[in-house]
């Protein structure tokens, strides 16, 4: 059984990033990818960076609970700002790179950010553009000066300058640093962690150092790290669970975290690194379930053969384990001989091959995908949590999972139903409130329970399973109530279908709104011979909505009558992380689809019978 974790109440994070980094010098602490190179950055060289960022802040009058927002890509300048923004005594507030002019101005209004870094060129216009509308901010920093070399502003700095500022503070006041960081206390807010907005404007969550370094520890027991282990960091930062895993964690252990670029290069980046751990959010679960889906079909008639057989081993080896039986010795020694022969090859198709643990988190996954990473012998878990509670408060560790469960509350956690099933979550990672709101913050924060929003069951074994989000319940017009996260996730499944909306609120049926997976479907269709221009054009053909209508059927063969999806449109747009369509952590915001789609939402109803 594991042991609730004790949380040290004086540590902080730039506490212990300093100690660590002390202890470490010369060993790497992340790698960076420069013109096709991946560059070492030593603890020593990480240390430093950071102490610069923070000197600078304090040379600039930084004073304590100061906020300094951060809206960039996932790069080292980012740890630099993270880590020397708090150890100046400051909260860091990360910005969804994603984010309009619009929110950004909101997100700097509301946290009263001073200081913000952005990454580019692109992001210092977006920030230029709402200066007039955030009076309080007062310098902006850029990392990257690429077409910036000729620029100037009196509110506008190059990181370079910038650092070389704090290179300077700290000559001449070599004391200062460690008094600030030493006066930093654990129930301080580190950061302010801005939700996705996928339900009204983003809310500020409040994290203090000891939420924080409690979810690292219920997270180490569980997921531990060893020394030498290989990470990558590929989704945005702003987001806390990424920035748990590719900033805070590899203090617990000697990781090296290689910064990559994100989803575009995401499987070139798997193959090069060939990590230890990966955390990562379903739609890329889902893609590299598609990557190897369509690469077998390009493959012989002996390989597909192969890669069949392999898979239903895996299958009938995973049955076994979550029903807690003994796996037959017969089985169990042609699944290793599967493994052998097929099966490391697919692990090498999409770098997998050193994984020793994969955590999907952020919201849920298809049973039927994670099923499938399992019959490939990867020990892959489900997390379950918000940004409310650091990230994560229940999981199971590998090969103690229950099909369809998220596992059960960490350590030190407590997790609960409600009277109507909502599940309530307490304990030292549950956050301090809303900045700014605290009329929501009593709504959501009642006696120490975090009211989730979320409609769960708990098992006599203590084991979670979270059914469905209540705000996107549907009522149907005659009464009954469909929840629509199950009937999504046996769509996604699909190597065809990249998302779905289910929809039916006050009508007789439910139909569907689905955005097709552009490489997938591509790919099919030139085998079909069928011309096409552009992601719009497929949508337009009818052999393209007759291999989605078969998807459908697949998956309207499992649900009951009144689940069934007895309609469904194409979005004519390929939806990706920059469109306001589209969530930080990959889904789609289901309200705003509906609103912009409207029209071919009210076609599906169209001469409408129950």
């Amino acid at each position: 059984m594991v042991t609730a974790p004790q949380p040290d109440t004086d540590k902080t994070l730039p506490a212990w990033f300093w100690e660590v980094a002390s202890r470490r010098g010369p060993a790497v602490a992340l790698r960076w990818k420069h013109l096709g190179i991946w560059n070492d950055i030593l603890w020593s060289n990480y240390a430093d960076a950071a102490r610069a960022t923070g000197c600078a802040l304090l040379a600039a009058g930084c004073q304590r609970g100061d906020r300094v927002a951060i809206l960039s890509g996932t790069r080292p300048e980012w740890c630099y700002a993270e880590f020397g923004a708090q150890g100046a005594g400051a909260c860091s507030v990360g910005v969804h790179d994603t984010c309009s002019a619009a929110e950004l101005a909101y997100v700097l209004n509301d946290c009263a950010a001073r200081w913000l870094f952005v990454q580019d060129q692109d992001q210092l216009e977006k920030a230029l553009s709402v200066l007039g509308d955030t009076p309080g901010l007062e310098k902006i920093v850029y990392f990257d000066a690429s077409g910036l070399h000729a620029f100037s502003h009196a509110k506008v700095m190059a990181f370079d300058t910038f650092h070389e500022t704090g290179r300077q503070f700290h000559a001449r006041h070599p004391a200062q640093w460690e008094t600030h960081v030493l006066a930093v206390r654990a129930q301080d807010v580190a950061t302010v962690a801005y939700t996705s907005g996928s339900a009204g404007r983003p809310k500020g969550v409040m994290l203090t150092h000891r939420n924080l370094l409690f979810q690292m520890q219920a997270m180490q027991a569980l997921c531990p790290g060893m020394e030498g282990d290989d990470q990558l960091s590929f989704l945005s930062m702003s987001n806390i669970v990424e920035r748990y895993f590719s900033v805070y964690r590899s203090l617990d252990h000697g990781a090296v975290v290689h910064l990559g670029k994100g989803l575009p290069t995401l499987v070139q980046n798997l193959r090069e690194i060939s990590p230890h751990v990966l955390m990562a959010v379903p739609r890329v679960w889902e893609k590299l379930y598609a990557t190897v889906t369509m690469a077998v079909a390009d493959s012989t008639p002996l390989a597909r053969w192969a890669y069949r057989k392999a898979l239903d081993l895996g299958r009938r080896v995973v049955d076994h384990r979550l029903a807690g039986q003994a796996i037959p010795p017969g089985l169990g020694l042609l699944y290793l001989l599967a493994r052998f022969l097929v099966l490391r090859r697919v692990l090498a198709m999409i770098g997998m091959g050193r994984v020793r643990v994969l955590v999907s988190g952020a919201a849920p996954i298809a049973p039927d995908l994670l099923h499938w990473f399992l019959a490939l012998n990867l020990p892959m878990v489900q997390a379950y949590g918000q940004t409310e509670c650091a990230g994560h408060a229940s999981s199971a560790a590998p090969g103690a999972q229950k099909a369809g469960s998220v596992g059960k509350a960490f350590a030190g956690t407590q997790v609960k139903l409600s009277a109507g099933g909502e599940v309530l979550v307490r304990g030292p990672h549950v956050f301090a409130g809303y900045l700014n709101q605290p009329e929501r913050s009593a709504r959501t924060l009642v006696d120490g329970w975090l009211h989730t929003g979320d409609i769960g069951k708990l098992d006599s074994d203590g084991y979670l399973t979270i059914t469905e989000r209540m705000k996107d319940i549907i009522a149907m017009s005659d009464g009954s109530k469909v929840m629509p996260c199950g009937i999504e996730l046996r769509l996604k499944v699909s190597p065809y279908i990249a998302d779905a909306i289910v929809i039916g609120t006050g009508r007789p049926y439910l139909s569907c709104l689905v955005m097709i997976d552009h490489e997938s479907v591509a790919k099919r269709a030139r085998e079909m011979d069928l011309a096409f221009t552009s992601f719009s054009s497929l949508t337009r053909s009818p052999e393209v909505r007759r291999l989605v209508q078969a998807e459908i059927d697949k998956a309207n063969r499992d649900l009951a009558a009144g689940e069934k999806i007895h309609r469904f449109d194409l979005i004519d747009t390929e939806i990706g992380v920059m469109d306001p369509e589209m969530t930080p952590t990959l889904q789609l915001r289901r309200t705003v689809v509906a609103q912009k789609y409207r029209a071919l939402v009210d076609a599906l109803y169209l001469n409408a019978q129950a």
